[in-house]
């Protein structure tokens, strides 16, 4: 069981959820924030500060959601950025590259 970012985060990108993340697994796209599947300890508390309800275990994903489990695993394989696993996030390994899901989805304007 992991925790992933779902498409709610799509252009939004608070970052509450990076600032309380122990282990700092929780890596910067361009269009969202991605929750690295063997460095998350599943401690739940980026899950509970999301201010759009973007995170999830994922086995608690609803059928809609399922492609973002696999989103958030491709992310960081040779397919889409090859990070690997970097043991946390820095601002060395932010990237603008998404997932190509991310990517292709619609712009979403500003809550004004």
């Amino acid at each position: 069981m992991a925790l992933i970012i779902k498409g709610e985060c799509i252009d939004v990108k608070d970052g509450a959820c990076t600032k309380v993340c122990p282990v700092d697994c929780i890596y910067e796209g361009g269009r969202m924030f991605y929750i690295h599947p063997i460095e998350c300890i599943e401690c739940g508390l980026c899950e509970t500060i999301c201010p759009v309800d973007a995170i999830r275990y994922d086995d608690e994903v609803a059928p809609d959601d399922m492609e973002f489990i696999r989103v958030n695993r491709e992310y960081f394989e040779d397919t889409v950025t090859g990070l690997g696993e970097p043991g946390g996030w820095s601002s060395s390994n932010t990237t603008e590259i998404d997932h190509p899901i991310v990517a292709a989805a619609p712009i979403i304007a500003p809550q004004q």
